[in-house]
């Protein structure tokens, strides 16, 4: 007889685990169904082992550069097998943790591959799943009253490009690198190419990014992305912007990889030891058994309404299968939605503007809301207020003062529309303006707020004051 459940999630990754839980809080019967790791790509091949790599970087670049705080460590080595063998001691630890809360809520946990099942002996109707065992085992039938799909995404692939190469690789497979390259092409300046060419760099690696659009992180604020392409450059990395790569004339060898690209009229020839494919993610949908259901998509993705239904209403999908953000802590909160609407408890339907945005490169990007071009799109009278990170005391002290804070709102009534930093903690900072976006909070309610002295996060007032006209400590 198949197992009866009133949830079944598919997909064990932070959107997945996090609805399992909250879940059980509400007194459901919860099964997960994964076929690799709990704590899915965040966990094992994206947010965390990349940001530990990340830090391990800044680490050795502070260390390098310690001599103008008056601290001499010359002589300082990176050693890459440490800084990867601590990577994957914090992946485990975290792994443990993620087991131990799933536990907690006697919520079971299926390993292997599950699929959806149409109308069927065991249910008249879509969602009962099919479990097929990694180890050969007879396959399983789990009929649950509600599915939710968390299945997330995977890299997105050149299709004339062969990723067999040792030097050839995506961001899955650049976390497992055993050694650091001498030089390395990035095809693509999003977050994740962002991340990496300033990781690489800080360790030492020479690095050139490639991107197709004619700014760095084309989904940030214009003035966000010049800043970044400036302080990329100004730190060793070549950026070239407008690239068309021609990957079908791509030369691989053992040695290099050389890359064709189109720029600025000329025809240019870019060799490195190893090349980086980040061009986005695409969402892990093709063999789900979404065929055996009504559940529609476009462009790739499963499409739900704002507490993460989809046409089957019974049937739920959250995080990078869906149209929007793809980012952890989004997938998360889209989880906790999609559980408590299944359960009745009359969640508010997901806001995209209150969503911060976050890349951990150096300097840090976050941001949240609309952007200066974005908001003048909707019609909005806008008012801008910028302040510079080299007037924050703090950042000074830090010896990292490039970056500035921006401010955008609504002139008609002063409500705030969007935050954007770049510079050091950015993304600490960000959940200041989370909050503000939150309480919808005006420009001249954050500038009214009192912040500490000397500190990072007096930017915020700061930039609330210029929107305001209030400017303190800029020059009129």
């Amino acid at each position: 007889m198949a197992d009866e459940y009133d949830l079944v999630v598919i997909g064990a990754g932070t959107g997945g685990y996090v609805a399992a839980i909250r879940a059980a809080q509400l007194g459901n019967r919860v099964a997960i169904v994964e076929k690799e790791a709990l704590g899915g790509t965040c966990l094992h091949k994206g947010c965390i082992p990349s940001k530990t790599l990340l830090r391990s970087a800044e680490v050795y670049r502070e260390v390098k550069g310690s001599a103008a705080f008056g601290v001499n460590t010359e002589g300082a080595k990176l050693d890459f097998s440490k800084v990867q063998a601590r990577k994957q001691t914090i992946v485990e630890q975290l792994h443990t943790g993620v087991q131990q809360l799933l536990q907690n809520e006697n919520i079971t946990v299926f390993e292997g591959h599950a699929r959806i099942l149409g109308p069927s002996i065991f249910s008249p109707r879509a969602g009962s799943i099919s479990i097929e065992y990694t180890d050969g085992a007879d396959n399983e039938v789990l009929v649950p009253k509600h599915v939710l799909i968390a299945t997330g995404s995977q890299p997105r692939r050149l299709s004339d490009v062969d990723f067999s190469h040792e030097n050839v690789m995506t961001s899955d497979d650049a976390l497992f690198m055993e050694r650091l390259p001498a030089s390395m092409t990035i095809i693509g300046g999003g977050v994740i190419g962002t991340e990496w060419a300033s990781m690489l760099i800080d360790f030492g690696v020479e690095v050139t990014v490639l991107e197709a659009q004619d700014r760095l992180l084309p989904g940030e604020d214009e003035a966000i992305s010049a800043e970044m392409k400036k302080q990329l450059e100004k730190r060793g990395i070549r950026v070239c912007l407008n690239a068309g790569v021609k990957t079908g004339d791509m030369h691989i060898e053992p040695e290099y990889v050389g890359v064709q690209a189109h720029i600025d009229g000329e025809q240019q020839t870019f060799a490195a030891e190893c090349l980086l494919v980040s061009i986005g993610r695409e969402a892990n949908i093709s063999d789900i058994g979404l065929q055996n259901t009504e559940i529609e998509t476009e462009d790739g993705k499963i499409i739900t309404n704002e507490w993460g239904q989809t046409k089957e209403a019974h049937m739920y999908a959250i995080g990078d299968v869906t149209r929007g953000y793809e980012l952890a802590h989004v997938a998360s909160h889209q989880g906790t939605i999609a559980v408590e609407h299944m359960n009745e408890e009359n969640p508010a339907g997901l806001n995209e503007r209150q969503m911060p945005r976050c890349t951990y490169s150096h300097p840090e990007v976050a941001s949240i809301g609309l952007s200066e071009t974005e908001a003048k799109a909707q019609g909005f009278q806008v008012k801008v207020g910028t302040f510079p990170l080299r007037a924050i005391g703090k950042a000074l002290i830090h010896g990292d003062a490039d970056g500035f804070c921006k401010f955008i709102s609504n002139g008609e009534n002063n409500d705030l529309l969007g935050v954007h930093m770049i510079g050091t903690d950015a993304t600490e900072l960000i959940s200041e303006g989370a909050l503000a976006m939150l309480l919808d909070a005006a420009d001249w309610e954050v500038a009214e707020t009192v912040h500490p002295h000397p500190s990072v996060s007096e930017v915020f007032k700061e930039a609330a004051l210029h929107a305001d006209r209030r400017a303190i400590h800029l020059s009129r």
